[in-house]
């Protein structure tokens, strides 16, 4: 049993690494949208301005306007892209192997306790008074005890 709760530490351990890997990767990956949204805030201002002015001078309006804008969502767009590119999965490969490992090592010795238990109880089946050990007689005699010693204090009626 002492192999089944070291492993489920183990289990929840890896879990916990996992997670926080996750965690920070998510975070990580929101600092790069909240820069990708500033700068584009910013450069879209910036930009639309001096483009449209260096735009109008020698295209019409509408079109200068339409091509500020196709610019604008080019840089967002790869901004995004970027922080798309962030993945926690190389960091947590060597925890999930461990977690999986532990899994498979509790599986194994839930089945071994399993298949020994199920000798026990075939033994005791073929030979009831031979599957007794001392731990279990004496345990049987203290009970039997307990229970004379309470009929013999208990005042008969």
């Amino acid at each position: 049993m002492s192999r089944i709760s070291r492993n489920i530490s183990i289990v929840l351990r890896a879990e916990r690494l996992i997670a926080q890997r996750h965690v920070a990767v998510a975070a990580r990956r929101t600092g790069f949208y909240a820069a990708a949204g500033l700068a584009v805030g910013l450069a879209v201002i910036m930009l639309n301005v001096a483009g449209f002015f260096w735009l109008s001078a020698s295209l019409s309006k509408p079109f200068a306007a339409v091509i500020v804008a196709g610019v604008n969502l080019l840089l967002a767009l790869v901004l995004a892209l970027l922080a798309n590119s962030q993945n926690a999965q190389a960091d947590t490969t060597a925890a999930v192997e461990l977690r999986d490992m532990a899994l498979q090592d509790i599986e194994t010795e839930i089945k071994d306790t399993l298949s020994e238990a199920r000798n026990t109880v075939t033994g005791i089946r073929r030979d009831p008074l031979g599957a007794l050990t001392p731990d279990a007689i004496s345990a049987i005699l203290g009970i039997l005890i307990k229970y004379a010693k309470r009929r013999k204090d208990k005042p008969e009626q």
